[in-house]
């Protein structure tokens, strides 16, 4: 935000001459300054409260792609209840992100481990803080709880939801996001007490660690206590594809999820009313948000290439679903340095991208792990090597425009290692914070058998079974939709087959 106007009347009193009427003149113009001033400050908040409400919404749109993705991956029989997990992220997180999250996360003062303020939103708004800032925030908590979802999906009991989405928005969740993002977080780049990790902090500017990882590795322990899916691997121990229902609903996800990025990326920078003080006027932090959206674009476009053409390299085949999963990919990993990138590098973050999700999916398999969305291996493994990518490719110039002159940068780019280190630092930290809080917490619901339901309603499907019937159930009343007489479906056969002869007057659905 530019500095304000200023005007003394006893500065300006001796310009108007020697006039009776002088002092009262200087300040009758002094006041009509500070008018205008107040004005354009209030514009400047509005602006940018209203840039990040807006940001807030694409981000909470994001929970739509998380539910069309999750119900198009499961077998239809699952479908109502992945739905209804992806409601209860959002309902169930915006309680405790309201009572207790946003506080652990940026409740100031504080220590670099935990907020102490704001609990249930007290003393908001503030010169700090607006509720704006609460809603973008909360939007990102329920995200990491979305991802969580994805990989325990087709066999966990309900109550199982409820427990650990509360707690990973309310506690683990907001911690890992305070150490990063809160301006008194232990490694944050942006902090204003205490000296920074490594001379530098860690840059996640969007959240490849502090959303991605943070739901890919909670969801990692949920997958791994729980075991794979009944049939997921045959007697021999060899793979059996549990293909997911619907292409259609994961494209349509892959697209909002896009779509939401936009505010997940661009809107961290929190506001866009602001000059850099260059010699370009039409350059300022508008500029670096167009930039930032461009790096996601970018990223997530390339990685959806690769993984195209790789695909049909490996498996013979063009797979939407691939493609779909290495294109989010791709926009996981460019999340931690979509702000401190040139659009040249970030097409070298999703083309490894690609391969990173390739080769951990192929790590699963081998090691019996069963992730029905390839969610730990896509937000875990992805937003890893984003944050290895921007410790690596971060530009000078921008990371002095976001984070303060004189600040390490990218390796490869003659910045010096500081930064890396601090990278590094950040992943083996959430994967230890993450693990010991999740794992012993799905660990505690399987010994209270409340994790995974019984093998009877697992085969049968939960939807029947838990939540009073199939999602893809119809009852056709109008005696006018139905078929004419002696009209029947028939199955579709190989090319070249003829259909086998059917005598029953039952139809068949195919």
């Amino acid at each position: 935000m530019a500095s304000p106007l200023t005007c003394s009347a006893v500065d300006l009193t001796p310009l108007l001459g020697l006039a009776a009427n002088a002092t009262a003149a200087a300040d009758y113009i002094c006041s009509r300054f500070t008018a205008a001033d107040d004005q354009f400050t209030n514009t400047a908040y509005a602006i940018n409260n209203t840039y990040l409400l807006f940001s807030a919404y694409l981000v909470f749109a994001m929970q739509l792609g998380f539910a069309m993705l999750c119900a198009g991956s499961v077998r239809a029989k699952n479908t109502m209840n992945i739905m209804l997990t992806n409601v209860l992220d959002a309902a169930a997180g915006g309680i405790s992100y309201y009572i207790f999250g946003f506080a652990f996360a940026f409740g100031v003062p504080s220590n670099g481990f935990i907020g102490k303020h704001n609990f249930g939103l007290k003393s908001i708004p503030s010169e700090v803080y607006d509720y704006s800032f609460f809603l973008y925030q909360w939007a990102f908590a329920i995200a990491a709880a979305g991802i969580t979802s994805g990989s325990i999906a087709e066999r966990t009991q309900f109550v199982a939801y409820l427990i650990y989405s509360s707690f990973l928005t309310g506690f683990v969740y907001p911690i890992v996001s305070h150490w990063v993002w809160s301006t008194d977080g232990w490694a944050s780049a942006s902090r204003t007490s205490g000296s920074l990790l490594f001379g530098s902090g860690a840059i996640d500017f969007a959240g490849s660690g502090v959303v991605h990882m943070v739901g890919g590795i909670a969801g990692l322990w949920g997958a791994l206590i729980e075991g794979p899916r009944l049939g997921r691997f045959d007697r021999s121990g060899r793979s059996v594809a549990l293909r997911g229902h619907s292409g259609s609903l994961v494209v349509l996800g892959t697209f909002l999820l896009w779509f939401g990025w936009y505010g997940f990326n661009p809107g961290s920078f929190i506001t866009i009313s602001k000059s850099y003080n260059t010699s370009d006027t039409f350059y300022g932090q508008w500029s670096a948000v167009g930039r930032t959206a461009v790096t996601t674009t970018l990223a997530g476009c390339t990685a959806g290439l690769t993984t195209l053409f790789s695909k049909r390299l490996l498996v013979g085949h063009w797979n939407v679903t691939d493609v779909c999963n290495g294109l989010l990919g791709g926009l996981a990993a460019i999340t931690s340095g979509c702000a401190v990138v040139e659009p040249w590098a970030a097409i070298v973050c999703g083309f490894v991208a690609a391969w990173v999700l390739i080769g951990f999916n192929k790590l699963a398999e081998k090691l019996k792990y069963d992730d029905p969305l390839e969610a730990a291996q896509l937000h875990g493994g992805c937003g890893s090597w984003g944050l290895l990518f921007t410790g690596l490719f971060a530009e000078k110039q921008y990371v002095h425009e976001v984070y303060g002159l004189g600040r390490p940068y990218g390796l490869f780019m003659g910045g010096g290692g500081k930064l890396f280190a601090a990278q590094i630092i950040q992943i083996l930290v959430i994967i230890g914070w993450v693990s010991a809080t999740m794992g012993p917490l799905f660990y505690a619901l399987k010994k209270l058998k409340l994790l995974r339901v019984s093998k009877e309603d697992e085969m049968a499907g939960m939807d029947m079974t838990r939540h009073g019937g199939f999602a893809y159930v119809y009852h056709d009343e109008d005696t006018s939709s139905h078929p004419p007489p002696g009209f029947m479906m028939r199955r579709i056969e190989p090319s070249g087959a003829s259909p086998a002869p059917n005598n029953d007057s039952t139809t068949n659905v195919v």
